[in-house]
């Protein structure tokens, strides 16, 4: 079967018809090159009003990125034609198979799109040979498709999520439905800024706004300070998996600086290689990383102390009642504080600043069973 055959069966063109389909080579690699020609009598679509219209002129080759076939990369190139609107003027046509200036098709960015709900959007880049930022975007068209389909009735609770990508403090801001029995993308945009949350809420309406019972984010600022003024009437818990993750952040600076200060002074590397047996669940722990915790809690080190007040915060989760959770928390953030471990003081002035938040947990149980 000849590979025009193919693709007239999966992907036929309305409008449009498959010329000669030749190797090439592109960005140093080898590419399947498939010319489009418009069918003979047709005329372009104005990009204006999507109107069929008379021709203008042609314009140089592009070339869109198609899905790839047998793993390589495939591209549909094509002389984009001018039209002579009377209503719009001259415009360049409307394609079928990508969207203004996207240099991928459509049919890749619901490929890729497919793809990130899989495996992370870094790992999709890398898995197909293209960017991060094309994954992004693809995900984006679907979201955008999506939000033009949904349902946005009934939406009560939403999380706020920042995802990082690349090499530096490159963040994007994701928004989920998580009521039970409905989780699902709402929403992303790039930055974690403050305007970048309050594009959410300007495109999710204050009508709905208004009608979310909880909201649940991590302890950046710029989240905080939205969510109080477009939601303020919402429970807003702060996500418990943030808050053990600075915890861990900080017995992780405190074993590695302790390493550091125990091989200057030459004695024996008990932390070396520990790193995973402080911050790993002990459910989850090897036999033998079992072991080797148990024989370095036998010293008074500082990283010892962390890893037991950060073991003892695992209780604060226990609590039914807001009320003696609060106690234990204030009691514990004490204890921390006159421990005289900084990064960890750190964590427990974080903690008291964010005292309410953190108690919405508790206040959310029993009626939002996501917190649990």
């Amino acid at each position: 079967m000849h590979l025009k055959t193919i693709l007239n069966r999966v992907h036929k063109i309305k409008g449009y018809v498959y010329g000669s389909i030749q190797f090439g080579e592109w960005n140093g690699k080898t590419a399947l090159e498939v010319e489009i020609h418009p069918r003979a009598g047709s005329r372009a679509m104005c990009s204006g009003c999507g109107k069929r219209r008379p021709g203008y002129d042609k314009l140089e080759r592009r070339r869109f990125e198609f899905v790839p076939l047998w793993g390589i990369a495939t591209y549909f190139l094509y002389e984009m034609r001018r039209v002579n609107c009377p209503q719009c003027g001259v415009k360049v046509e409307q394609t079928p198979w990508a969207d203004g200036k996207h240099e991928l098709t459509g049919t890749y960015q619901w490929f890729l799109a497919g793809w990130a709900k899989r495996l992370s959007w870094s790992e999709v880049a890398e898995a197909f040979e293209t960017s991060w930022y094309n994954v992004f975007h693809s995900v984006e068209r679907a979201v955008e498709w999506g939000r033009r389909h949904m349902d946005l009735k009934g939406i009560t609770a939403i999380g706020v999520d920042e995802m990082q990508w690349g090499g530096g403090h490159r963040y994007v801001t994701v928004v989920y439905q998580i009521n039970e029995g409905c989780k699902r993308l709402l929403w992303i945009g790039q930055h974690r800024k403050v305007k970048t949350l309050l594009r959410f809420f300007r495109w999710f309406g204050e009508e709905r706004s208004a009608q979310l019972e909880f909201v649940c984010s991590d302890m950046w600022k710029a989240y905080l300070k939205v969510v109080a003024k477009k939601a303020n009437q919402a429970i807003h818990i702060l996500d418990r998996f943030h808050l053990v993750a600075h915890l861990n952040k900080a017995i992780d600076e405190v074993r590695a600086g302790e390493a550091r200060a125990l091989k200057a002074k030459g004695c024996e590397p008990i932390l070396k290689g520990s790193r995973w047996w402080f911050l790993k669940r002990p459910v989850n722990l090897t036999a033998k990383q079992v072991e080797k915790l148990a024989d370095v809690l036998r010293y008074n080190l500082r990283t010892v102390r962390a890893y037991l007040l950060k073991e003892e915060f695992q209780f604060f989760w226990e609590y039914q009642s807001a009320w003696w959770a609060g106690r234990f928390l204030d009691q514990w953030c004490t204890k921390v504080m006159r421990s005289r471990i900084e990064p960890m003081k750190k964590v427990a002035k974080m903690l008291r600043s964010h005292r309410d938040l953190i108690l919405n947990w508790f206040r959310a149980k029993k009626s939002f069973p996501r917190v649990w």
